[in-house]
């Protein structure tokens, strides 16, 4: 296990984090394992480290498959297995929908180690048999909340079926609801927990504001009056729906400022341009829904808006992990209506927070 540790130190890790301290060890005994842990505090290089431990570097063939929610998450998730495995000669792919189907047909063909992606074009390259499951030994599922519910639980157990019988199952996420733990009993063997209660889930270091807009129609004057303070820092603007993205983002430019946008009826390459540019500094706001709100690590964001309060108390940790990650200090501000005052009430509650009135300096806070 000394090289997986040496190698989170070459890559900075000089303390690991509670998550990290508790779930490396378990995993990489090849245990099954549901870690449940805060946004930002270091889930990713938990199992990557896992991983890399396990992996017969002689064998190029995949003996790791990971499942993401999004293409920006697996994306992020095989940059940080690359960064971490760089000097073990890791071999990984993402395996993503918005792509060219025949080169990951190649690239799998030439021999990977580890394959990230999301449950459709996974479950494709199965079916195809592009992908070979008979050596995979460690499945994962990041954000598995999300992957349990809705759309993907069908597809998750579409591709366990493909999967060899003995096989190690990772469950990753920061919030698990009842009926998420239930699924897992399906397909997970005495699985160790390690579980953070759901109090202790808001992030330290990030403040917590609301305005009280009162209208939905007043919101826009108060985000332009914010303006000067996004565009001081790195910012991102949740909003519920992919119109409501479009609409904002076109109210914003008319008023001269710069802004970017992403969602999901975007095609994959524009969505990477922008997220790329928001990336390295040269965007500092950004406008998206909660698309957005699982797993994207831009380290430099410190402000976030919740321009619509979410819709389910769950995805409020999730947009605000976007800022104050893994130790930086951070600060959220929600625009509240009279209609919004229930769903406000239910996070305070959800998360045992208070959350007060935003004061007039807000630019000190950031």
């Amino acid at each position: 296990m000394a090289f997986v540790f040496f190698s989170l130190l070459f890559q900075g890790f000089e303390k690991p984090s509670a998550i990290q301290q508790r779930g490396i060890v378990p995993f990489c005994k090849g245990l099954d394992v549901i870690q449940q842990a805060q946004s930002g505090t270091g889930k990713t290089a938990t199992f990557c480290s896992g991983i890399l431990q396990q992996l017969d570097y002689g064998t190029v063939e995949c003996q790791a498959l990971v499942l993401a929610p999004t293409r920006e998450l697996a994306q992020q998730i095989e940059k940080v297995m690359r960064a971490l495995g760089d000097y073990l000669g890791v071999k990984v792919h993402a395996c993503v929908g918005g792509t060219i189907v025949r080169e990951d047909q190649r690239i799998l063909s030439s021999g990977v180690h580890v394959v990230v992606g999301t449950p459709g074009r996974v479950f494709d390259v199965l079916r195809r048999q592009s992908l070979h499951p008979e050596y995979i030994k460690i499945f994962v599922l990041d954000e598995a909340d999300e992957m349990l519910s809705r759309g993907f639980k069908d597809q998750i157990y579409d591709i366990f079926q493909l999967l060899p019988p003995k096989i190690q199952v990772g469950v990753f996420s920061a919030t698990m609801p009842p009926e998420a733990l239930e699924i897992t009993k399906k397909f997970m063997n005495k699985p160790v927990r390690i579980l953070v209660k759901r109090d202790e889930l808001t992030l330290e270091g990030i403040k917590q504001f609301y305005v009280n807009v009162e209208k939905e129609e007043w919101k826009l004057e108060t985000l332009c009056d914010l303006y000067e303070t996004l565009a001081i820092t790195q910012s991102v603007i949740f909003v519920n729906t992919r119109r409501k993205v479009d609409w904002l983002t076109e109210k914003m430019r008319s008023r001269d400022h710069t802004v970017s946008a992403t969602h999901g009826d975007m095609d994959q390459n524009t969505r990477d341009i922008i997220m790329r540019e928001f990336r390295s500094g040269s965007s500092r706001v950004l406008i998206t829904t909660d698309l957005l709100a699982r797993g994207i690590d831009v380290q430099q964001v410190s402000l976030v808006i919740n321009y619509d309060l979410p819709t389910q108390p769950e995805n409020y940790l999730h947009r605000i992990g976007r800022s104050g990650r893994f130790g930086r200090k951070g600060v959220a501000i929600n625009f509240v209506t009279k209609d919004d005052d229930r769903m406000l009430f239910d996070i305070q509650k959800f998360y045992n927070v208070v959350i007060e009135e935003l004061p007039a300096n807000v630019a000190d806070l950031l």
